[in-house]
């Protein structure tokens, strides 16, 4: 799991979000067989965390993003691709989400498997 990634983009369905970068956090998380890497205690079954968050990296800062939803459909995918990975959750939070009153932050999550009859949000 790779907990908390930060980074500044543009996201939001707001005129002024389209050319004012954010806060955004993420969250990722795969599955995958750990069987072998158990029994072999090789690492040559993993998938190196530095290849996931690069996944992530490229695609927040590729462009605007104006839901957090596809923008958590796009790493979903793109991760999937990984042919080790078997399921894969993103989260996103915004911090500063234009709403009218305290909170904390608004969050994205987004579930998706190899299955296409296994979706969840």
């Amino acid at each position: 799991m790779l907990k908390g990634m930060r980074f500044h983009t543009l996201v939001g369905l707001l005129p002024h979000e389209e050319h004012v970068a954010q806060p955004l956090e993420l969250d990722l998380t795969v599955w995958l067989p750990l069987r072998a890497v158990g029994e072999s205690d090789s690492a040559r079954h993993l998938v190196d965390y530095r290849d996931l968050y690069q996944i992530v990296s490229e695609i927040v800062g590729t462009t605007h993003h104006t839901l957090l939803e596809a923008l958590c459909e796009k790493i979903a995918a793109r991760t999937l691709t990984i042919p080790t990975i078997e399921r894969v959750r993103v989260a996103a939070r915004k911090p500063h989400a234009p709403i009218a009153g305290p909170l904390d932050h608004v969050e994205v999550v987004v579930e998706r498997d190899r299955s296409a009859d296994r979706r969840r949000d």
